[in-house]
Parts: C-alpha cells; sequence; structure tokens
C-alpha cells in the first residue's frame, strides 16, 4: 500500500512538472506570435478609428503648443503622435548643432470620412531662434479628392546659409485650408519622425552630378509576385526589383519600401487592371503612386486616370542616388540625397467606388533597381536613427528583399501580415498540441503501483 501511494504522489510530480514546462513553452510561443503579430494589430486598432493609418507601435503622445514659448521638445529617432486642429498653427522644438542637418517629417492623417478639396493638406516649416524660416514644405490632397495621409518633411539643411548656427530651432505645422465650404472641420491626426544627418567627415564635392543615364528603361515583364501594402510607414512591406501584384479598394493606401544603395537608381511602374466588366465613367486622378525618400521627404509621383479598363504609368527617371544631388536645383534630384528605404505610397480614390463599385481592383508594381553601389560619402558621425542611409535595414521584422513572396506562411506571420483571428488561431492550436505532448509524455512516465 505504501508502495502504491509512494507511486501515485511521484506520478503526480511528474504530471506538475510537465505541465508547467507545458504552460511556460506555450507562454512563450504566445509571446513570439503575439510579438510578430504587434504591427498588424497596431494597424488593426488605428484602422478601427477609421483613419485607416497605421501609426508607428509605441509612438510618444506629445501635444503641440500655440507658441514658441510653450513648445515642448522633440528628440530625433523618437516618432510621435499629436493632433493638429483645424485652425492655428503647432510649435515643437529643436535642439541642434552647427553641422547637423535636420529633417521632420510630418504626416497628417485626416478621417476615412472627411470631405476635402485638391488645396487643402498640411504646410511645416522650421524656423530659427529669429523668426527666419529654414525651409517650407506642403503636401496637399491634389485631384482625387479623396482624404488620404499627406505627409510634408520640414528641414535645416547645415549647409546652406541661413539656419547653420547651433542653438534652438522650431517646427510649426499648420493645416492649408482652400477655404472651401465642403471641406469637414475637426482635427486630423499626426505622425511625427525627426530625424538628423551629420556633417561629413571631409568636404566633398559641392555641385550636383550633371550628368546621368536619364533613359527610361524597358518595363519588366517576369512573372508578378503577389506582396500586401503596409498601412503606413512604420508597417512598409519591403520590395526588391520584380513585378509585384496586389489588391486595393476605393479610399485605401498602401506602402512599400524600395532599398536603393548609393550609386543606384530607382524606377518604377504602376498598373491599374482593369474592371473586368461593362465599365462606364471616369474619375479623374483614380490612382496616385507617390515616391518618399527615407526621411519622407517627397521625391516624385504620378496619378493615373480611370475608365474601367487598363492603365499604366511610370515614375520619370530619377538620378542614381548620390550625397552631391541635394546641391541640384531640380527638387526630383535634390530629394535623392542618401541611400535608404525609398518608400512607394499607392492609393485608390474613394470616388472610385461610386463610379466602378467596391473592388478590389488590382494594382501592380514593376519595381527595376539599376547601378553598382558604392560606398557613399563618410559621415562625421552617425546619423540618428542609426543606419537610416543604409540598405542593411531591417524594420521591425518586416520582410527584407531576400525574403519571398506572401505564400510563405511563416514569413507573413513574421511580419504581421495575417489577420489578428488567424493569427489567434495559430496560437490556440500550438496551445492545445503542447498540451497534448506534455500530456502524453506524463502519461508515458506515470508509474504504476
Amino acid at each position: 500500500m505504501t508502495s502504491a501511494v509512494g507511486g501515485r504522489r511521484l506520478g503526480a510530480r511528474v504530471i506538475r512538472r510537465w505541465r508547467t514546462a507545458a504552460r511556460r513553452g506555450i507562454c512563450v510561443a504566445a509571446a513570439l506570435a503575439l510579438t510578430a503579430l504587434l504591427p498588424a494589430l497596431s494597424a488593426e486598432a488605428d484602422g478601427g478609428s477609421g483613419s485607416g493609418y497605421a501609426f508607428a507601435p509605441g509612438a510618444r503622445t506629445v501635444t503641440g503648443a500655440a507658441s514658441t514659448t510653450d513648445a515642448v521638445p522633440l528628440e530625433p529617432g523618437t516618432t510621435y503622435r499629436s493632433t493638429l486642429p483645424d485652425k492655428g498653427e503647432l510649435y515643437f522644438r529643436l535642439e541642434l548643432t552647427a553641422g547637423t542637418s535636420a529633417y521632420v517629417p510630418v504626416t497628417a492623417v485626416p478621417p476615412a470620412t472627411a470631405t476635402v478639396s485638391a488645396s487643402d493638406g498640411i504646410e511645416v516649416s522650421i524656423e530659427d531662434a529669429n523668426g527666419s524660416a529654414c525651409d517650407y514644405d506642403s503636401a496637399r490632397f491634389g485631384a482625387g479628392l479623396s482624404p488620404r495621409p499627406v505627409t510634408a518633411v520640414g528641414r535645416r539643411d547645415a549647409g546652406k546659409a541661413l539656419c547653420r548656427d547651433a542653438g534652438t530651432y522650431y517646427v510649426v505645422v499648420e493645416r492649408a485650408v482652400s477655404g472651401s465650404r465642403t471641406t469637414t472641420p475637426g482635427s486630423w491626426d499626426l505622425e511625427i519622425a525627426p530625424v538628423t544627418e551629420p556633417a561629413l567627415a571631409k568636404a566633398g564635392a559641392t555641385t550636383a552630378p550633371g550628368t546621368w543615364n536619364s533613359a527610361s528603361p524597358e518595363p519588366l515583364t517576369s512573372d508578378p509576385h503577389h506582396r500586401t501594402g503596409g498601412a503606413g510607414f512604420t508597417t512598409a512591406r519591403t520590395l526588391d526589383q520584380g513585378v509585384w501584384q496586389t489588391g486595393i479598394t476605393p479610399g485605401q493606401t498602401l506602402y512599400y519600401a524600395v532599398p536603393v544603395d548609393w550609386g543606384q537608381q530607382l524606377h518604377v511602374t504602376v498598373d491599374l487592371g482593369s474592371t473586368g466588366g461593362d465599365a462606364h465613367g471616369y474619375v479623374s486622378a483614380a490612382l496616385n503612386l507617390s515616391l518618399y525618400n527615407p526621411v519622407r521627404g517627397y521625391v516624385d509621383d504620378v496619378s493615373l486616370g480611370y475608365d474601367g479598363t487598363q492603365k499604366s504609368s511610370s515614375l520619370e527617371p530619377l538620378p542614381p542616388v548620390a550625397y552631391a544631388n541635394r546641391y541640384a536645383v531640380s527638387s526630383t534630384q535634390n530629394a535623392v540625397r542618401f541611400a535608404g528605404a525609398y518608400y512607394l505610397v499607392v492609393h485608390l480614390t474613394g470616388q472610385t467606388a461610386d463610379t466602378f463599385g467596391k473592388g478590389p481592383y488590382g494594382v501592380t508594381l514593376r519595381v527595376r533597381v539599376g547601378g553598382t553601389p558604392n560606398s557613399g560619402p563618410a559621415y562625421a558621425g552617425s546619423p540618428v536613427p542609426k543606419g537610416i542611409f543604409g540598405v542593411s535595414w531591417n524594420r521591425g521584422g518586416l520582410l527584407t528583399p531576400a525574403d519571398g513572396d506572401d505564400d510563405t506562411a511563416l514569413r507573413a506571420l513574421a511580419a504581421g501580415g495575417i489577420g489578428t483571428g488567424t493569427a489567434l488561431l495559430l496560437v490556440l492550436g500550438l496551445w492545445t498540441l503542447t498540451a497534448r505532448r506534455a500530456q502524453s509524455r506524463a502519461s508515458a512516465q506515470k508509474p504504476t503501483a
């Protein structure tokens, strides 16, 4: 009898140990799965607010001031969320050294249900302590008349005569309002992601490259791969050279990131597929493709009018990425001034649904990255955030160019690109499997009386 009781106690201890181990394994697996899902969960949470834009996970909330006196500081390398009223200016503060260039991209996100005019948008500038404007930028919704995220960048270029001293600078953000009576009043959400660029270790060329290959290459014709787009800059899905397809619905904005190294050229063609039915009507500027540089500065864009049949257009040929491009008169060449992630932002105007239906509509991106990479400039320090001006970045677990397409389930999970419900089923399935294995092992080791 004593032997039987001792055996049962030993068996109970073995089962408890296996159950504890199973729980720990399950918790680790669940934590890993949920960590991988953070970008998707963040996107879904923000999408529920009506904007559809995926703000940076963990972005710090900050309130813009009505005057420079109360302006709160911004730290380069930190992403912020704020709110822009429909009237008045917002002020933020930057502390900069003499040789540091600063870029402050501001993305304004109106509600998806807002009504906007073509000239509505935002204006961003940086001013020194004496009120002199270092730079001015604006972004507007354009002819598509569709509420969507728009991005403008305030800039302090240390290489220019103005604003080159060390000290306090102010970022000024305000609405660009057309005065149209149809514009919906109310505040917009903001995402602010300041970046700093150090000076060069030694002086280089101060004139932009005069000649470069400006011929348009033949569009790629290889078999397409499916790649869903991200819902914001921080969840942009990576594309390398190739043909990529996805679906887009009216009012939706998709984000992609293409790594472009120093000395390389980027060329992009966008196709909007036919409706496949008996289409009638026309939508002006139905699809917009915009290109932004690594600090989210505008480079170029193209719009497609749509009558239900397939349409195609290409961005203008871009020069090779070079530090000296910043001295170019052309704004497009000036913007291709550093290596890193070049963002493709695709938006389908909401008006498309009224004429041709809710979709989804097929979009094809033909991405070509040519040229021989080089080492680029020698900086005297590190940019903030570190590594932003390079292509060896892995943005929070997102797919890199070496990764496959969306057909690979594990990679999709790592990228946070599957639905929350599917992910939870995977976690629950893993939980059940681990528990069953633990129970089976415990039964196999359970001593007899």
